[in-house]
């Protein structure tokens, strides 16, 4: 049967997050994901950059890049419980 190596995982990754995965492929990362701790970092790191560029306002600030840091840094300020 058929195994994704981590690298693999990266690159569907997006698409996973889109519902943009074809059962079998879907299912085959699931899998990896269940057993790799370190992809699963991954991925809540994916859906957290997600989460932040979604709530950012659709016309760029002059403090862009700080705003993005800033909201990145307090999302994984939270997420480890610090």
């Amino acid at each position: 049967m058929k195994r994704f190596s981590c690298g693999e995982v990266v690159e569907l990754t997006p698409a996973y997050l889109d519902d943009g995965l074809e059962e079998p492929v879907r299912l085959l990362l699931e899998e990896h994901l269940a057993c790799c701790r370190e992809c699963g970092r991954d991925l809540d790191q994916f859906r957290t950059v997600i989460g932040v560029l979604g709530a950012l306002p659709p016309e760029p600030s002059e403090n862009l890049r700080e705003d993005v840091r800033d909201r990145l840094m307090s999302a994984f300020r939270s997420r480890k419980g610090h």
